[in-house]
């Protein structure tokens, strides 16, 4: 027999998971970030920076106490390391081996490279390395033409090849670009390189996923896995037949949880703490998922040409009462010290108004410090009849410009 759950506990289950609205956290703050990355299993890495690039907004959701620098000091540390999950990502070093299967299918030639490969080149890069130390893509003279999208130089493609591969990690970023050493120098000792077995990789994705999620289904466990989908759905099977997983429904849709996670429904969940997040954060990047638990359509517009965008470049949703509530489009001028909000549009239903709009300007005071902002600025709203609204809720913050 197949339990259920309704919407609004499935809503409850995924946000207790995903630690968010986060719960006050003990101890030093640097440990509170580890354990925020250990718990979601990944945190994806993106270059836009119109506001706080996506890794330090999804941690400062999780850990109201982080800075930028902690992250540093855990990759210099070696607790946490840089590959690739669905995305670019900073990840556990504890789940280092769970990492070597797409290395293996990079050096073996099972998953093709992104870029064409160079083998004299790749390994004139190596020897340098192994020689000089760490080095940057800068360190290489550019011979050669640029190709692809990003315009990309022959060194960078072999340092990048050597890296996906596992021939080479990011010991460290400087001004974001990574700083490329052997793969033996930047493991700490003792780590477990044994590669896990396919039937392995599928358990440890299925209980990452549904740990730090709530609830999912094989397609979401296998998000942008090529051919990851077939084996991670016997394997939930399997696991719902040995009872180490329950099969609940939620609406018409059978989703697998594990059994020890439906305890947090007993919790309480903070429904008027508002938190602004990344459009990159691990609640929102599954777009379907999103759609069918939460009800929220969402498309990240900066890849769509200006005239095609309804609600701006780069849209951050907002979680409040339990819900995705509204979605905000910002951009930081941090030498100005001036936030703009372009346009913050909320979505249907949302009736408590006043009550939403306390709440947003609670957040916008750290939110603009966490962007090394002071001032706000307010443009745009949907619908248009909330500017006033809005900006009497914040009149006395001495943050709003006019």
């Amino acid at each position: 027999m197949t339990d259920s759950l309704s919407l609004h506990e499935a809503r409850k289950l995924v946000l207790l998971s995903q630690r968010v609205p986060p719960a006050k956290t003990p101890g030093p703050a640097t440990a509170a970030t580890l354990a925020a990355i250990e718990h979601l299993g990944y945190i994806q890495i993106d270059t836009i920076s119109v506001i706080q690039r996506a890794h330090h907004h999804t941690l400062w959701n999780r850990n109201p106490r982080y800075q930028p620098s902690q992250l540093d000091q855990l990759i210099h540390d070696k607790q946490v390391f840089e590959y690739w999950s669905h995305a670019a990502a900073c990840l556990p070093m504890r789940d280092y081996r769970f990492s070597l299967p797409r290395k293996e299918a990079f050096a073996s030639g099972v998953e093709e490279h992104w870029f064409d490969r160079d083998e004299k080149l790749e390994t004139r890069v190596l020897k340098r390395i192994s020689e000089e130390g760490p080095l940057m893509a800068k360190d290489f003279e550019c011979r050669g033409k640029r190709t692809g999208e990003w315009k990309t130089k022959p060194t960078k493609r072999a340092l990048e090849n050597l890296w996906m591969q596992g021939d080479l990690m990011s010991a460290r970023r400087v001004n974001f670009h990574k700083v490329y050493d052997l793969t033996e120098r930047v493991l700490p000792e003792g780590t477990n390189t044994t590669v896990p077995t396919p039937e392995e990789q599928a358990r440890f994705l299925i209980a990452r996923y549904l740990q730090a999620n709530g609830l999912g289904r094989p397609a979401e466990v296998a998000y942008l896995r090529k051919g990851a989908k077939p084996l991670i759905a016997d394997t939930m099977q399997e696991m719902t037949s040995s009872g180490e997983l329950r099969l609940i429904r939620v609406g018409e849709e059978n989703y697998h949880v594990l059994p020890g996670s439906l305890e947090l429904l007993k919790k309480p969940l903070s429904r008027r703490k508002l938190k602004i997040l990344s459009p990159f954060d691990n609640l929102v990047i599954q777009r379907k998922r999103m759609q069918a638990l939460f009800g929220f359509d969402y498309l990240i517009e900066c890849y769509l040409p200006a005239a095609k965008r309804r609600y701006g470049y780069f849209t951050l949703p907002i979680l409040w009462d339990g819900r995705l509530a509204a979605r905000m489009d910002c951009k930081a001028e941090r030498k100005e010290s001036r936030l703009h909000i372009l346009h913050l549009a909320l979505e249907p239903g949302v009736v408590q108004t006043d009550a939403f709009f306390q709440a947003l300007c609670r957040e916008l005071e750290s939110f603009l410090t966490f962007n090394q902002c002071s001032r706000l600025r307010l443009h745009r709203t949907s619908p248009d009849q909330l500017l006033p609204g809005l900006q009497a809720a914040i009149k006395n913050s001495e943050l709003l410009e006019s």
